[in-house]
């Protein structure tokens, strides 16, 4: 072979070299590679292991060091007595701090208490155990207190108090637990746009002078005191009007109008159910009464809806909540005793 062969097969010898070269450098690489990853396994698996290893040979240990110490405490009573001492005094101690701290935290309350304290409280609640009461009495509190979402505890002393102003005052106690329901809803601290207040919806305002009885114009948000007063109103409207529908006519204020809007149709339909419910029978809470709208109080709308005539004809009845007319004095602005319910 001449130089010029050998010289053009040079670079072809030398290409061939270079790509085995490259590929014997992968290789290599790879096997570096593969190793490392194997070594890594290898190291890990042999921590899992060695970590088994200690742990089950630890706990082998504990175990026989547990029942040696176990045979030794059965062997040596004396040595068992003097660590259950020991454990018994430390848990006692334990508890004894624990129930100190206790006791700082309610010594704490109860002087927060203390501070507080009226043992007369007591003696202003409005409440009676129902089991106090007769069956019939009973049966209207506890119907009352779900039909008006309220504790039977105040239902009972209203109850109580019903029964007893009504039979001073010869009006059926249904009939006052009905004006309470129709007014308030039981609410005592009720009061409408035009000074009603309490159970009752009393005008104190108007009313001020029965309320002195018992202290003053607060007492009407006292539920038995609004109520004494209620019945006093509710009484003198009845016998001013001469009939029960016209007594609660007056008493909400309506006597100067031609009609009570459904007032007493109201209480009256209340009242059935209350009476149903005291004679034992079985009422739904859920029972509805006439819906019933507020009468107007002011006296010209009343003379626009009567005739003039017939005021002429004949004097008009004062409402109860009216300031009593003086001979010769001008016939005095109707206003109302109570609202027809706690919303109104």
């Amino acid at each position: 072979m001449t130089a010029c062969e050998r010289a053009a097969e040079a670079p072809l010898g030398t290409a061939i070299g270079a790509e085995q070269s490259a590929r014997y450098l992968v290789k290599s690489t790879t096997g570096a590679k593969a190793s490392v990853r194997e070594g890594a396994a290898l190291f890990a698996a042999d921590v899992v292991d060695g970590v088994r290893c200690v742990s089950h040979n630890a706990l082998a240990m504990l175990g026989l060091v547990a029942v040696a110490v176990v045979v030794f405490l059965v062997g040596r009573a004396d040595v068992r007595h003097t660590l259950e001492e020991q454990a018994l005094g430390w848990l006692m101690e334990r508890a004894s701090v624990r129930a100190n701290g206790d006791a700082v935290a309610i010594e704490e309350g109860n002087a927060m208490l203390l501070a507080m304290a009226e043992p007369e409280a007591i003696q202003r609640a409005t409440a009676a155990n129902p089991s106090d009461l007769d069956r019939q009495q009973a049966n209207v509190a506890y119907w009352i207190a779900r039909r008006y979402s309220v504790a039977p505890e105040p239902i009972s002393r209203l109850v109580q108090e019903a029964w007893k102003l009504g039979q001073q005052a010869n009006l059926d106690p249904t009939l006052l637990l009905a004006v309470m329901a129709v007014e308030s809803g039981f609410n005592p601290f009720a009061q409408s746009s035009v000074g009603a207040q309490g159970l009752m919806q009393v005008m104190t305002r108007v009313h001020h002078d029965k309320y002195e009885i018992f202290g003053g114009k607060n007492a009407a948000f006292d539920p038995v005191t609004n109520l004494r007063v209620g019945v006093q109103v509710l009484r003198d409207c009845i016998r001013r009007a001469g009939s029960l529908q016209g007594g609660l006519k007056h008493y909400v204020g309506a006597a100067n109008l031609v009609n009570d809007r459904g007032y007493a149709a109201k209480v009256l339909s209340e009242q059935a159910y209350l009476k149903q419910v005291a004679s034992g029978m079985k009422v739904p809470v859920t029972v509805t009464v006439p819906a019933a709208t507020m009468v107007q109080a002011e006296l010209p709308a009343a003379k626009a809806a009567a005739p003039a005539a017939a005021e002429q004809a004949a004097p008009v009845a004062a409402p109860a909540s009216a300031v009593p007319a003086q001979p010769g004095a001008p016939t005095p602005r109707v206003e109302q005793v109570a609202m027809l319910s706690a919303a109104g």
